[in-house]
């Protein structure tokens, strides 16, 4: 007799098949939105020196991370929760807040893995589609029922990378009941130039205790291999959410590599300035295609094309590797991360190329 399965669980999409090493050139990855200038050199170094010691288990409770990312939010240690990539704290988010049959909120067009963390713990994940491109709170505010437990925002959001802004936001959270989660995933702060980008911080100083912000080494410090993600919300809050978290979620390497990075200024300085300079190419060279670029403030652009699905899978033949959008909600959609100047213009020329050689049937 097989064992007992969850059916909201066998309803999630199957994991990717492992892969073989492809034959040929590697690919130019330009679809999980990483860093193309590599990681931050700091942490890098601190790596390599910490490498003898891996012998031994990490730091169960992160104290030297925790201490470091506190201090630059003028917050205290417990004020901080680290997981293995956000997506992990995403997941246990879910785990501790929502039961069988509780709801969500969300974007219908926002980061893929809220809806698969819901759905695993049997909750309904109501997702509210996009107002051009971007959140529309007022309507999410609408959505939430007597059996909603849990709200994810996404600012910037990805895919679209757009923003919303602090007062369209904090009026958004004045209208949440206290009992409900508030999860705002900043993973693309750092790229934000919007001079009204809603600072959540003060709220969270202040006692807020249905707000978490989450945020990532992933994007602008380029440690997206090491998995490492971080949380700020009150102490009471953060001790729950401590329970559902393995001894040791993150590793030694992510949390050396992690401390070393916030020291990294130089290479966040580079990093920003590749960002904007990629972003300003892009979209000028897609409009001149004649396509739609979302503008927006992360490390990447969302552009509409013909057929988004067929689009991908004939760049990825000709070694561009990007994002469709059908399976975020967003069909006729891609996502293009920023590669380097070279890569963002093989981008360029393979899609160039590929719409001319459509155009002529």
């Amino acid at each position: 007799m097989p064992i007992r399965m969850k059916p909201f669980v066998q309803a999630l999409p199957p994991a990717p098949p492992a892969r073989l090493a492809p034959e040929g050139p590697p690919p130019i990855r330009m679809a999980a939105n990483e860093n193309p200038l590599g990681p931050s050199p700091r942490a890098v170094a601190a790596v390599q020196a910490a490498l003898t010691e891996i012998h031994r288990y990490p730091d169960a409770s992160g104290a030297a991370l925790k201490h470091a990312l506190a201090a630059r939010a003028d917050l205290r240690p417990e004020y901080v929760m680290l997981g293995n990539g956000s997506d992990e704290l995403i997941m246990l988010i879910c785990h501790a807040i929502l039961g069988e049959g509780d709801e969500a909120v969300l974007a219908q067009g926002s980061f893929i893995s809220y809806a698969r963390r819901i759905q695993a713990q049997g909750a309904i994940a109501r997702q509210v589609p996009l107002r051009e491109m971007t959140h529309d709170l007022p309507a999410m505010a609408a959505a939430i029922t007597p059996h909603t437990r849990l709200v994810f925002i996404c600012n910037p959001n990805n895919p679209t990378g757009t923003t919303v802004g602090a007062t369209e936001l904090l009026a958004f959270l004045d209208q949440v009941p206290h009992d409900i989660l508030v999860v705002v995933d900043e993973a693309y702060i750092e790229f934000v130039t919007r001079p009204d980008f809603p600072d959540l911080l003060p709220l969270i100083r202040a006692g807020r205790d249905n707000l978490l912000l989450i945020r990532t080494f992933a994007k602008i410090h380029g440690l997206a291999g090491l998995r490492l993600g971080y949380a700020f919300g009150v102490p009471d809050l953060i001790a729950y959410l401590e329970r559902t978290r393995p001894v040791f979620n993150v590793n030694a390497l992510a949390q050396i590599a992690g401390l070393a990075a916030l020291d990294d200024n130089e290479h966040l300085v580079r990093s920003l300035a590749h960002a904007a300079r990629s972003r300003a190419m892009l979209s000028e060279e897609l409009r001149a295609l004649g396509l739609t670029v979302i503008p927006g403030e992360t490390n990447f652009v969302a552009v509409a094309v013909p057929d988004d699905q067929a689009i991908a899978v004939a760049l990825a033949q000709r070694g561009v590797v990007v994002t469709p959008l059908s399976g975020w909600g967003l069909p006729g959609w891609i996502r293009i991360s920023f590669g380097t100047d070279d890569e963002n213009r093989v981008c360029i020329a393979t899609l160039r190329e590929l719409l001319t050689n459509r155009a002529a049937g």
